[in-house]
This record gives C-alpha cells, structure tokens and sequence, in this order.
C-alpha cells in the first residue's frame, strides 16, 4: 500500500525538505481557480497548473501553467495532482497525470462516467498510483496541506484519523471534533460517486499505521457494503485504536436513492442496521447524530488508557 502520509507530508526533519508540491488540472477555470487560490491560501505548495492552450501564462502572477501534464511534471517534479475539469473531460485529464508520474491523483469532478472511472483505476493501478474520488472533497493534513475544497475552519492538527464518505459531513465531524479538543492526523474524503479509486478499506490501510495515531473516526452511509468490509478489515487486523463511527441516512426510506449516486438500500443490502450490526461486531460505537462522536470518542479514549 502507498504510504499515502509520506507522500503528502515528507518529512520536516530532513536537511533538503519541503513541502510537497501539488498541480492544479484545470486552473483557469472557475472552480479550478476558486479552490487553487484557497488551497494556495492555506500554505498548499502548488507548483504549477494545466490547461491545455494557455501553456506560458501565470496564474495569480506566480504559478506556471502548462499545456500538459508531462510539461508540468518535468518542470516540477510534482508527485500531486487534483483535477478541476468537467466530468466529460475527466478522462483525459486523468489519464495525462498517470501517464507523466503522478502518485496521487485527487478527482475532485462528480457523475464521471463509470467506465470512465474504472478504465482511469486500471491506469492507476499499472503505475503504483492512489486515486481520491471522483466526487470528493479532498485529503488533507490539518495545518500543513490542503488539497482539494474543504474549508479550512473545521480542521486542526491532531492525531485523529477522520474517514468520510460525505464532503459536509466530514466538515461538521472534524468541527465538533475540532471544538472537543481532538485535532485530525489526516482527513480523507472518499468520494460520492457510485466507483471511487480509495475505498473505506483502502483509506483504512493507508492511515492504520500512521506512527501517532490515536483514534478513527469513520463516516460512513448507507448503501453497498464497504462500511461493513471494513469493519471486517478492522476485526481482522487487530488494529486497536479508538474507533468511534456515524452512518448517515439511517432514517432514509428503502429502495430511495439518496444524494450520493452509490448511497442507495434494497431490501437489507445496504441497510443502516446491517452496517450497525457490523460495526457493533468490530466494537465500534455508532453515533446516531454528528454531534455525539467526539463523545463516544472520548469514552472509547478513556477506555484504552
């Protein structure tokens, strides 16, 4: 498994460090530009960004933009990309960050096709890459690196992994964690759509052995069943950290799609009760509202001491 915290963190101990470069796909457009300002803001070291035609010009009077991806890739020896293209040119887009290097590929667009999706993991997969999304709000290290649209406000450094199907979620989680003194390691958004390049299990793997980690929280929804093999990937790898979970959705009528494209129940499949029920077998308390996770979190704490 690619150590996903090296990869955006390195480390600040060595001689020759620094912070990790990221490219912007599609920083000229409105969305694109928005978020790379936001990101830039918030001290993401972005190193360049693409879009085809407009190769020469600067954005922002200092960040160099490319034609392609492979001319970015040269310049700056970036590891990071996030895509800002519409969904029709996600493809493209993708397959132009694997082909020239990137590691880390953040799918920022929603309703990409799924063929499309799949043929973007299989690429990923041949270059030892790791995809976030499509339909994702992005990944970041609180206070060293944001990539992708999140606000800042709800995040602080920490040592608590925060895994999250929802974008909003993720935000109101890490913010009552935030407000009861639980900072985050590192906060993954899995992404909405119905085939995403992390799942929950992956995203699991990437962080379980973060060397301070201290807790999880992971905020699943109903629909599919990656709630539950994670928890079987939970039960199976003896990890033992304070891991505390919310389900959205419990309250959502059966065989009714929700607002995530995979987050849909038939008969039991999917259901809330059966990722509770799992989850129960893992240990891991499930909070009925956001609000109580920071509690049940601090209960599961007091425990393992």
């Amino acid at each position: 498994m690619t150590d996903i915290f090296e990869l955006l963190k390195g480390n600040p101990g060595d001689s020759d460090y620094e912070k990790k470069g990221v490219i912007v796909q599609g920083i000229t457009g409105a969305y694109g530009s928005l978020h790379a300002k936001n990101m830039i803001a918030y001290g993401t070291n972005v190193v360049a960004g693409v879009t085809p035609g407009k190769g020469g010009q600067k954005f922002e009077d200092s960040v160099p933009i490319y034609n392609t991806m492979k001319e970015a890739v040269d310049a700056t020896n970036a590891k990071i990309s996030i895509i800002f293209v519409p969904a029709k040119f996600f493809l493209g887009a993708a397959k132009d960050a694997l082909e020239a290097g990137i590691k880390l590929l953040v799918a920022i667009p929603e309703h990409v096709p799924i063929r499309d999706t799949m043929e973007t993991l299989e690429l990923a997969k041949q270059k030892g890459a790791v995809v976030i999304g499509p339909n994702t709000p992005g990944i970041m290290i609180p206070e060293l690196i944001k990539i992708g649209i999140m606000p800042p406000m709800p995040f602080k450094a920490g040592k608590i992994a925060v895994l999250s199907k929802s974008g909003t979620l993720l935000y109101e989680i890490s913010d009552a964690l935030t407000n009861a003194g639980f900072g985050q390691s590192i906060t993954i958004g899995i992404g909405g759509d119905p085939v995403n390049g992390t799942r929950l299990i992956d995203a699991f793997d990437m962080v379980k052995d973060i060397s301070d980690l201290e807790g999880m929280v992971v905020v699943g929804e109903i629909g599919g069943d990656s709630e539950e093999m994670l928890a079987q990937r939970i039960i199976d790898s003896g990890f033992n950290k304070p891991t505390v979970a919310y389900i959205a959705g419990r309250a959502a009528p059966k065989e009714k799609r929700m607002g995530h494209a995979g987050a849909i129940v038939m008969g039991t499949y999917g259901s809330a009760e059966s990722k509770v029920s799992m989850f129960n077998k893992a240990n891991i308390p499930v909070a009925k509202r956001p609000a109580e996770v920071p509690v049940l979190l601090a209960g599961k704490m007091e425990k393992s001491d």
